[in-house]
């Protein structure tokens, strides 16, 4: 382990313990020395990080969030889903990943920027800002999402299982056994070593990539140039794949964990720039990986009668075996395992750091179970019924709700970006952190990209046999919408002399005062009819989803 810190005898500075007192932090084990995986910084280490030393040991300490929340999302829907887009289109679907890559760094750097100035979580903060109703409806909806999530993660044990011949009872118990102990130990550190230690085993998909070697030249063309494969009449389920990658790459989960780890991590505005870092290294694992199951998986069912037909991951695993030998198909195996757990780890830990936040129970890593009783509960619980869904489901049940989750993640997603969005521009909560106009452009334009995906696929829902013109019209509509709005928050933002008009002096040792302090955001009408419109856009496309699955299974 690293300790970070320069030089002990230092004093903290005087605005440190006035800004600790100061903040809204619910749980105060959230306040203290930061003890991550590879390293420790001390609370009361205010030595200025100079030369490359000094600033890599402060990175070693700091990662986590953004390697953790990042790896996690490469999960068993994720390999069911890349492995999908691989086996029934190839490599022509490899565009979306490059698509995803700001979208997720913009959505996960707001949310860290949260959490490490406000102290407090996601659900929290939207109960507070937004009223009950919609605190209610993101907690509910978030627990709802988990748990089904949480069940695809134990899906893709049995199915590693399954292929390594282990019995599937005592791998799922084993496996429910290893993530609750990994977070009973009432350590922060010793967790988070396990997670990073899950992470490097993510790495065990590029060894297969080379030993099946798809064509580079093809993946890098695919991976630029948009595509969409399937004509009139496939198109319903080509935008059902698109927007299960969305889903899975993009999850709405995500965004509630980060935040709340953040906290947990104890990593104040000071060390943004590390983190930031930090997510960069688990945004560029997460591509490769997921670029890599596409690319491997095209090329092993490239010619055969299985390309076109997925099943699920195993299947995948056996297509791998044929292709490049038994010990290719056991590594896809291990790293669905792998995959699994720690999408767990990150799926159980969002929920019960929301619960924790909304019903004011203490929810942190750094207590033990006496300590947090409510917090461990509720990830004990999740855990253990998803493990016992599991266990009673059979395998077509399991197949259709792994793309079901994935799906409504998708469809999800953009109410959760909206309030993302209101959040990161809310004075009151992020004072000098608030988003500049750039970040507001994007990330408007990013909501819009979102719905029209899900417009796309309530259109070939509706209408079956919609042509690939009727795709682009809608695309090209949607577009110019989103262009308009984005250019409307960036001139907005740009009136009168500078660009950026926040003042952003002395932002390091600003954090969100206490909740009960700030006064209660205005809803003006156009908020109101937008916040109205938002109920109604998600009613229907959950809606369109459910029809799809059920046509889907119908089918079958």
């Amino acid at each position: 382990m690293t300790n970070v810190t320069l030089n002990p005898k230092v004093p903290a500075a005087p605005t440190a313990p006035i800004a600790a007192a100061q903040s809204a932090v619910l749980d105060d084990a959230h306040v203290g020395d930061i003890k991550g995986a590879l390293g420790t910084i001390r609370l009361d280490d205010t030595t200025p990080r100079h030369g490359l030393s000094a600033r890599l040991k402060t990175l070693l300490a700091i990662i986590g969030p953004g390697l953790i929340v990042m790896v996690g999302d490469n999960d068993a829907g994720a390999f069911s889903t890349y492995g999908q887009a691989g086996q029934n289109y190839g490599t022509q679907l490899l565009w979306t990943l490059l698509m995803l890559v700001p979208v997720l760094y913009v959505n996960q750097e707001m949310v860290l920027r949260l959490g490490a100035v406000t102290g407090v979580g996601h659900a929290r903060l939207i109960l507070e800002r937004f009223g009950k109703f919609w605190g209610a409806f993101s907690v509910i909806d978030l627990f709802l999402l988990n748990a089904l999530t949480l069940v695809t993660e134990f899906i893709g044990v049995t199915l590693a299982a399954g292929y390594l011949g282990l019995p599937k009872v005592a791998s799922v118990v084993l496996a429910a056994a290893i993530i609750i102990a990994s977070a009973f130990t009432g350590s922060f550190q010793r967790f988070e070593r396990v997670a990073v230690t899950l992470c490097v085993g993510s790495l065990l998909l590029v060894p297969i990539y080379f030993m099946i070697h798809p064509r580079t030249s093809q993946m890098a063309h695919d991976f630029v140039v948009p595509s969409m494969p399937g004509g009139s009449g496939q198109l319903a389920a080509v935008m059902l794949v698109i927007t299960s990658i969305v889903g899975t790459t993009v999850a709405p989960w995500q965004l509630f964990f980060q935040q709340s780890y953040v906290i947990d991590k104890r990593i104040t505005p000071r060390f943004m720039k590390y983190e930031k870092v930090d997510l960069w290294i688990g945004i560029v694992i997460v591509i490769v990986g997921a670029a890599a199951m596409i690319g491997f998986t095209a090329a092993a069912f490239a010619g055969t009668d299985g390309f076109g037909q997925f099943s699920d991951a195993a299947a995948v695993a056996k297509g791998i075996e044929d292709k490049a030998g038994h010990l290719a198909g056991i590594l896809f195996a291990i790293a669905l395992l792998d995959a699994s757990i720690i999408g767990a780890f990150a799926v159980s830990l969002s929920t019960a750091y929301a619960i924790g936040d909304v019903f004011g129970i203490k929810h942190s890593l750094h207590r033990g179970v006496k300590g947090a009783k409510g917090f461990y509960a509720v990830y004990a619980g999740l855990v253990a019924v998803a493990a016992a869904i599991t266990l009673l489901s059979n395998g077509y049940t399991q197949g259709l709700m792994t793309q079901f989750v994935q799906v409504l993640a998708g469809v999800l997603l953009p109410s959760a970006t909206v309030f993302l969005l209101l959040l990161c521009n809310d004075k009151a909560v992020l004072g000098p952190w608030v988003n500049g106009p750039k970040t507001n452009a994007f990330t408007s334009a990013v909501v819009g990209v979102l719905v029209m995906l899900s417009l796309i696929l309530t259109a070939a829902v509706v209408w079956p046999d919609i042509s690939s013109a009727a795709i682009l019209w809608i695309m090209a509509g949607c577009g110019v919408t989103g262009v308009l709005v984005a250019g409307y928050f960036f001139t907005a933002g740009r009136r009168g002399t500078k660009e950026d008009p926040i003042d952003r002096t002395g932002r390091e040792e600003w954090r969100m005062p206490p909740l009960e302090t700030l006064a209660k955001p205005v809803m003006s009408t156009a908020r109101k009819v937008g916040m109205g419109a938002l109920r109604a856009y998600l009613l229907i496309a959950m809606i369109m989803v459910i029809i799809k699955v059920v046509q889907t299974a119908l089918n079958h």
